[in-house]
This record gives structure tokens, sequence and C-alpha cells, in this order.
């Protein structure tokens, strides 16, 4: 397999990532931070999982919508939408921190991150040029993962310096910003995914995309736990660490991303899949001890390098095995599975942890991330 020489840039994608990189900067830094309010609220295990829960609940039922609503109002409307959805609502934060507004709040912002993944994963994959489908993707994939980088731990260590309404106006700014960016694409309209065979539906009951979706939402509700709870789960003199861990999976699963995809491009992005969740599985194992900062960073580095190449490995894989009019409805599966993943983790692993502990919920965690590997092994005789 030889990928052509085609700059894998152009004006269109450029603008593309600009849009994409404001509105997930929004997302990840209050992604821990919104959490942590709720917590100094005095809502509990529930309530604070609650938040991150009800944003990626609106985000998947906007997934299961959005290539109807891609089909009405083109890619550029929609990006526009998502930034403002992302920005604006985050200013009411500033009024009150009860926890129905909060929700709201997260709601709002929930649809508007349903909008931005999956036009820019759709977009991407049809502006790749040929034979670099995963190397452009696995770019995406790293502009969008900068923000956690850098956001995530930033919003932590904004919040404990300089207060929560801050870092409210910031994220808002930030979303408020490239909105010029997304205007300036082409008012591009997708192809009906009435004219492509199957559905979103069709697409879940197909091994070739249920069993990549399956495997990624399991990883995924690990990114959610971990994005949630890890910050409450060190101890209370050391959130620091948490901050720093969270920022070591975030560089960890760009670089592993990247890397992923120029893999996938001359190998074969089958042949990662099961390596990928192996790493994730080893990082989830090391988490569960959290009172050692040394096994809670290592096993955020581990987790992060397989979170990020499965990202790559598994949304490669279900374009791979889609045509261009189906790359709509399969990025909506994949966000779904992503955004899923991250919820479920959140709400449901945060009402076990009420009755059970951190380290128990951790544990579970890691026991989800083992049983994706049989999926996996599954999977690996599709290769590409």
């Amino acid at each position: 397999m030889t990928p052509t020489t085609t700059p894998i840039l152009g004006r269109r994608t450029l603008l593309l990532l600009t849009a994409t990189f404001g509105g997930l900067s929004s997302f990840y830094l209050l992604l821990s931070v919104v959490p942590l309010y709720l917590a100094d609220a005095g809502s509990g295990t529930a309530g604070v999982g609650l938040a991150t829960g009800v944003m990626m609940l609106a985000t998947v039922l906007l997934e299961l919508v959005v290539t109807r609503l891609l089909d009405r109002i083109g890619y550029r409307a929609a990006l526009g939408l998502g930034l403002l959805l992302f920005g604006a609502p985050v200013l009411a934060l500033l009024a009150s921190s009860a926890t129905w507004l909060v929700l709201v709040v997260s709601a709002v912002r929930g649809v508007g991150l349903g909008l931005v993944v999956v036009v820019g994963s759709a977009l991407v994959a049809g502006l790749a040029p040929p034979g670099r489908r995963s190397e452009a993707l696995a770019l995406y994939g790293v502009v969008a993962g900068i923000p956690a980088v850098i956001g995530v731990p930033a919003g932590i260590w904004l919040s404990e310096r300089i207060g929560f309404a801050p870092v409210f106006v910031l994220a808002a700014v930030v979303a408020l910003l490239p909105l010029p960016a997304a205007m300036a694409l082409p008012p591009v309209v997708p192809a009906s995914d009435a004219a492509a065979p199957g559905s979103l539906l069709g697409a879940m009951r197909d091994g070739g995309f249920a069993r990549p979706a399956l495997i990624f939402a399991a990883v995924t509700l690990g990114a959610g736990v971990y994005a949630t709870f890890l910050p409450l789960a060190v101890p209370a003199d050391a959130r620091e660490v948490a901050a720093v861990a969270l920022l070591a999976q975030a560089v960890a699963m760009s670089v592993a991303r990247l890397a992923a995809g120029r893999f996938g491009d001359r190998h074969g992005s089958g042949r990662l899949l099961v390596p990928a969740v192996l790493a994730a599985v080893t990082g989830g194992a090391l988490v569960t001890w959290t009172a050692s900062p040394t096994a809670t960073v290592a096993g955020m580095i581990l987790f992060g390098a397989g979170f990020g190449a499965t990202q790559n490995v598994t949304l490669a894989l279900m374009m791979d095995r889609s045509h261009p009019g189906e790359y709509g409805r399969t990025s909506a599966l994949w966000n779904l599975a992503y955004d899923g993943g991250f919820g479920v983790g959140a709400v449901g692993i945060g009402l076990l942890i009420g009755p059970v502990g951190y380290v128990t919920g951790f544990a579970i965690t890691a026991a989800v991330l083992v049983a994706a590997l049989v999926p996996a092994w599954v999977d690996r005789r599709w290769g590409r």
C-alpha cells in the first residue's frame, strides 16, 4: 500500500481544523472543571457524573438524527451552529451553580459537540487524498487532541488559582472566536444517506461497523470515567497529580493517534486493533492505584496511547468499509460510540462509585476494557 504524495492540508481542511480546534478547546477546558464546580457546590458523586452524562446524552441524541440535519442545512451551517452552542450557554454558569442550570447548559453544549465532531470526521474523510485517509484522520485527530492536552489540565489549574468564573468566560470566547472560519467554508451539502445503502441502524447491525464501534465505546467509557473522576479520586491535596496524569494521557493519545495513522496507510489499520486495546487495558489496571502518583501517571500514559490508537484504527476501518455517500452516517456512528461510551462511563460508573468507592469503580472500568479484547480479536481478520 503506497500513499500518494498529495498534500493533506488544503484551504478547506485548514478552515475546518481551525473551527474544530476552537470548539473542542471549549469542550476540554470545562470537561473536568464542571464536575469540580458541582462538587464544590455540594453535589454528590451522582450529580457530578450527571453533568458529563447529560452532555453526552444530548450529543448522542443529536448524532442519531444529524445526517438528516446535514442534508438540510449543510456542513457550514451545522459547524457554525455547533460553535455557537458550545460558547454562548457557558456564560449562564456565571449566574448560578444550581445543579439544574449546570445540567441544562451541559445538554446544550452536548448538541454543539455532536455537530462539531460529526461534521469534522465526515469532511476530513471526504477531503483526504487517495491512499492517505488514515493519516488525514490521524492529523485531524491530533489537532482535535491538542485541546485535550492543553484544556483539561489548564482548566483544573486555572479553576484552582483564579476561580471558576474566568474559566467559563475563556471557554465561551475560544468557542466563538473561530466562527468566521466555519462561515468561510463553502456551503457543502453532503450526499443524502438515502442514496447510500443502509442506515445508521443498519450500520449498527453490520458486524464490520458494529465491532469497531463497540470496541471504541468500551475504551471511551474509560476516558469518561478518568476525565470525570480522576481529579476527585486522588488524595485531596494532590489534584496536581490528576492534572499531570490527564496531561500525560492527552499527549500520549495524540502521539499514538498520529503514529497509528501513518502505520495504517502503509500496513493496514486492522493490525493495530488488539495492541491498542491491550495498551488501554494495561493503563486502566494501573490507574486503580490512585494513591500512587507514579502508577496514576504511568497508567494514564498507557491508557492514552491505547485510546489514541483505538480512535484512529476504529474510525479508519469504518471509513474503509463505507463508500463516500455513507461518510456522514459512518461518522455519526463512530461519534455515537465515542460520546455514548463517554457518557455511560461518567454516569454509570459515577453511580457505582458512591457506594463502592473510586478504587472499585476504576477496577470495574478496567474489567470493561478487558472485555473489549473479545470483539477486537474477532475483528482482526478484517484488516485492510
